[in-house]
């Protein structure tokens, strides 16, 4: 049971709720996911009191989602549910977060400690008494939890939670007792800054590492540089980008790392994935004696179904609590720091040039005529040139994933996508939160390109993009059903089909006003041609919904290679 903090003996007193929302403000939070529930009612009453916006989303699944996407581009999120019911809708996008180091603050409304303590029987409870078993459900998909149960240690545990959200790029668990949301805390606490630092290496064992890397790096006769998720989630971008431009070294990227570095550099060589490389990028990167691996996440779909071909023997990995050279591990230090004194002291190096990636549509399909039917092949790289710089590029898991591998990017693009955990729908979520984080930062097109199959799953968050005056441009790739799932098994299978339906109606239907929203439906290369050249398309001005038709069959070289690779492995004994 909560017991009182004599105000008295407190410089500011504060209520719990406003200093949980008043951290969250500080560290760049400026909008709050999530649905109202019983147990949350009177915690959310203290959001607008805070400088905060409250969105409101359609379900809690759909919030978790457009908080990891709003994470991805403000750096991090926060999410609001209700006890049970509430948090477990949400629980499959905190696993995503969590897999893919998205940080969210997930705040869950419990009932009163008093409640809980009496073991009463309330509504979203099991009906046993039991009011731990929803937090131990999220203990593992949470890299620091706070049961703000006592208000002696509120302050404290939000201010913990909140850096280890940080530091670690991964969600955190907040409960909310109903009866501690207006208890009086220290708010002086507030004139203090979170600590959001990263620990330093220890000198000693940094600079040796550095020496280490060093000598294979002169050593080495044709190195190159690739870049993976976890150079973005743990924020070494800047290192990142010194060392491709001071080294000019071939760089590439992998899938998740689609938009950590800048691709317009003429070293950027493209996308390795093995068998799923761009053209000549595989032969590049696994002649090459030594790979900078920088923030590796060696996924199945990240690597085409696990078609690597490369030497540990000839890879130094650099991560966010290890660096390891060949099979030599040093644990415990951190990438930046090694990074940045690598960058320092590595004068020059030998440098043998790599492709040069590039929008090139194959010869083979360039043909425009006026009954060309859009293709994978044509379509990536032609999207690629009518890219911007700045743009928030979201895809959704499957062909959208592999076929904007074969997309040069513009500078300054990000990129969103959900490669590891690969649950399909969550790109239509993940937009509506990149687009309002991107409203927040002034940055002016966020683009879905997501499969017919796949936003059905979360049509819904439509009609938050349309409340919140978001003005994403949303590509429906129309090609009846689940691609991704018939290339691994299933071809003409009546469960990888799906009810066809007017997707650009739905503009409409969730309640878009004809002059803030307009629709599109393309079925050839010479109509996708025309939209792209369409100045005032281009320019966002509000949101625009395009239904995009291709073939059933047809879908990106690199997802067909992987489907193979992913049925094989499906089917070992």
């Amino acid at each position: 049971m909560a017991t009182d903090i004599r105000t008295s003996s407190l410089e500011k007193p504060i209520d719990v709720a406003e200093y949980l929302f008043r951290r969250l403000h500080e560290v760049g939070v400026r909008s709050v996911h999530g649905l109202p529930g019983d147990y949350n009612l009177v915690a959310l009453d203290y959001i607008p009191k805070t400088g905060l916006s409250w969105v409101g989303n359609c379900n809690e699944l759909n919030a978790g989602y457009a908080a990891d996407g709003y994470a991805r581009v403000k750096g991090i999120a926060a999410l609001v549910t209700t006890f049970g019911v509430g948090e477990l809708s949400a629980i499959n996008a905190i696993a995503g977060a969590y897999s893919e180091y998205s940080p969210i603050v997930h705040i869950v409304g419990t009932p009163s400690t008093i409640s809980m303590k009496e073991g009463m029987l309330l509504h979203h409870t099991l009906g046993n008494g039991n009011f731990d078993v929803f937090a131990n459900m999220n203990r593992d998909i949470s890299c620091a939890m706070a049961k703000l149960n006592d208000p002696h240690e509120a302050a404290m545990l939000i201010d913990n939670a909140i850096r280890e959200c940080w530091v670690q790029s991964r969600p955190v668990y907040i409960t909310l007792p109903t009866d501690m949301v207006q208890k009086k805390i220290e708010g002086a606490r507030l004139e203090t800054p979170i600590d959001l630092s990263y620990p330093t290496n220890e000198t000693e064992k940094e600079d040796y590492v550095v020496e280490v890397v060093l000598k294979y790096l002169h050593e080495a006769k044709n190195p190159v540089i690739l870049v993976d998720a976890c150079a973005i989630r743990h924020r070494v971008l800047d290192e990142v980008h010194e060392l491709v431009k001071q080294s000019n070294l071939p760089t590439f990227v992998t899938p998740m790392g689609k938009g950590a570095v800048n691709e317009t550099l003429p070293t950027f060589g493209g996308v390795y994935a093995g068998d799923g490389s761009n053209p000549g990028v595989r032969e590049r990167v696994e002649s090459s004696d030594l790979i900078l691996s920088i923030g590796a996440i060696k996924s199945d779909f990240n690597t085409a179904g696990f078609t690597y071909r490369v030497s540990q023997l000839s890879t130094i990995d650099f991560h966010s609590h290890y660096v390891r050279v060949r099979y030599s591990e040093y644990p415990g230090v951190r990438m930046q720091g090694v990074l940045k004194k690598v960058i320092a002291k590595m004068g020059k190096l030998n440098v043998k040039p790599g492709p040069v990636a590039n929008n090139e549509i194959p010869k083979e399909d360039q043909d425009m005529s006026n009954d060309q039917i859009i293709s994978h092949a044509w379509f990536w790289p032609r999207m690629g040139q009518w890219l911007r710089k700045d743009d928030i590029v979201v895809t959704e898991t499957g062909t959208a994933n592999f076929g904007i591998w074969e997309t040069r990017f513009p500078e300054g693009v990000i990129a969103l996508s959900q490669v590891l955990w690969g649950s399909i729908g969550w790109s239509v979520g993940a937009c509506q939160g990149a687009a309002l984080a991107a409203k927040e930062l002034g940055k002016k097109r966020t683009i879905l390109f997501v499969g017919d199959g796949s936003f059905q799953l979360t049509a819904q968050e439509l009609s938050t993009m349309i409340r919140r005056e978001l003005n994403p441009i949303i590509f429906v790739i129309c090609n009846k059903g689940y691609t991704i799932e018939r290339f691994i098994h299933g071809m003409d299978a009546e469960y990888n089909d799906i009810q066809e339906w007017k997707y650009k109606d739905l503009l409409d239907v969730f309640g878009a006003k004809p002059e803030d929203s307009k629709t599109y439906q393309v079925k050839t290369k010479m109509e996708v041609h025309d939209l792209f050249n369409d100045k005032h398309f281009s320019s966002a001005p509000y949101i625009q919904f395009v239904e995009l038709y291709m073939e059933r069959e047809d879908a990106p070289i690199a997802l067909k290679l992987t489907a193979e690779a992913s049925a094989r492995t499906n089917a070992k004994e």
